[in-house]
């Protein structure tokens, strides 16, 4: 298998870099920096940023740092690179455990010259050595976009690969996405989709729908569900939490978000259940939810158009009511219009996002840079001294699609893709950041 190595764009640094209240002091320096290489520069020359270069943009913050011990140690790297009508995004990665342990990510040729949503076939890297190589980009042939007779293209999207330690399967779950004529994306043709990886063969499965109620607790429709850009939970008896969204009025766009309660038997997906049905009636709703549990409890975050929401939870699909994501003085976070994820660590529960707020408005709903904060779980806000850059920004949205997999209990990553700036460059980067625990992840087991 041919394979390439990965090199970092950016050396190793402390994310124990404080930021002022309004988060802009390192921002100002990094951001900037990056914004201008990312516009001047092709992937080649900007891979080749110095060591002292980067450290000279940084040795302000680090030398505050050295008060205060960092938890963990950062270094983002490029895994793939996309050109011209082929751009690679909606990026993630699934460890599968063994001697060697393998990651898998799959990842979305996207043509940005059209709609937002032009997505074509999706694609799958590999490395078998803790990232320090990747096979080249594969097409996986039995997920391919396809041409239907009913007279619209199909494809499965905002795809989420995760091991099931159970059967020892990857099942990755997303949305499907049809395309009238093959041009025009049509909403109504969502449902929840889901594909099977066998890692002895490394054969894909076809895309395959999860089957669902026709009504929800209210007696009203389930109408275009899907769990695209997700986080689910896989309990030890193999029952997985699914997050889902539907629309339940077909005259208004205001999704619904729940947790299912499902069966995976290594082949099919079965619905057993759901618990608290959460919805806003403005723009859009609640919608793309991540599930994680943290401390015998379970916590939910959800994407509004304006803002952003989380929600508690003893029961795995129940849930206290929501509430609007907040900092610890009071402030709202600021993230609005796209996904937030989970990240956990021994006694500590993360939370990553964008928001407003720094020094990003040029960047597309303000989805870069990527942030990591610690979570207060007792009283569902993040603590704003511990936030810290998880991936600078470059003129590029890269919170429209990331995901986070737990690879050791030294290492957690999380893996994302541009979407440059309109008419800002012809490439795109899928990028990797790499966590390095200063201390072992107790919390680490090989099903998550």
């Amino acid at each position: 298998m041919e394979r390439f190595v990965i090199r970092p764009i950016l050396v190793w640094f402390s994310t124990r870099v404080p930021l002022d209240s309004l988060g802009r002091p390192s921002i100002q320096a990094v951001v900037g920096a990056r914004a201008q290489c990312a516009s001047t520069t092709t992937p080649s020359t900007a891979m080749k940023l110095s060591r002292s270069y980067i450290f000279a943009l940084l040795g302000p913050a680090i030398a505050i740092a050295a008060e205060n011990p960092p938890a963990f140690r950062v270094e983002v790297s490029t895994l793939l690179t996309g050109y011209g009508k082929q751009f690679f995004t909606q990026s993630r990665g699934a460890l599968i455990p063994g001697r060697p342990a393998r990651v898998v990510v799959t990842t979305q040729e996207t043509d940005p010259t059209t709609t937002s949503h032009a997505y074509g076939d999706l694609y799958g890297i590999e490395t078998a050595d803790s990232g320090r190589t990747w096979s080249q980009p594969k097409r996986i042939e039995s997920l391919r976009r396809r041409w239907m007779q009913e007279g619209y293209d199909f494809v499965i999207g905002d795809v989420c690969p995760q091991w099931h330690a159970v059967t020892g399967r990857v099942l990755a779950t997303g949305k499907t996405f049809g395309f009238l004529g093959g041009k025009m994306e049509d909403r109504g043709l969502e449902r929840v989709s889901y594909a099977v990886l066998s890692p002895k063969t490394g054969a894909w499965s076809e895309l395959r729908l999860l089957e669902l109620p026709a009504t929800d607790h209210d007696g009203r429709p389930i109408l275009e569900p899907n769990s695209g850009c997700h986080q689910r939970i896989d309990l030890p008896n193999g029952e997985i939490l699914l997050p889902i969204r539907y629309r339940k009025d077909p005259a208004v766009r205001y999704y619904t978000t729940i947790v299912a309660r499902c069966r995976f038997d290594g082949e099919k997906l079965t619905y057993v259940e759901h618990g608290s049905e959460f919805m806003i009636p403005r723009e859009r709703g609640l919608y793309e939810p991540s599930v994680e549990t943290f401390g015998n409890r379970f916590f939910l975050t959800m994407r509004a158009d304006h803002s952003a929401f989380v929600a508690r939870g003893d029961d795995s699909i129940h849930f206290a009511p929501f509430v609007e994501w907040k900092f610890d003085d009071g402030q709202v976070l600021g993230c609005y219009n796209t996904q937030q994820h989970w990240l956990t660590h021994n006694d500590t529960l993360y939370l990553l996002y964008t928001r407003r707020g720094a020094n990003n408005d040029h960047v597309m709903r303000h989805r870069a840079p990527l942030f990591i904060a610690e979570v207060d779980p007792e009283r569902l806000h993040v603590r704003r001294k511990t936030e810290r850059i998880l991936i600078p920004e470059s003129n590029a949205d890269i919170g429209a699609g990331f995901g986070v997999v737990a690879v050791s209990s030294a290492e957690t990553w999380v893996i994302t893709s541009e979407i440059p700036t309109k008419g800002s460059r012809d490439y795109n980067r899928v990028l990797m950041a790499r966590i390095a625990w200063e201390t072992p992840n107790r919390l680490f087991t090989a099903a998550k």
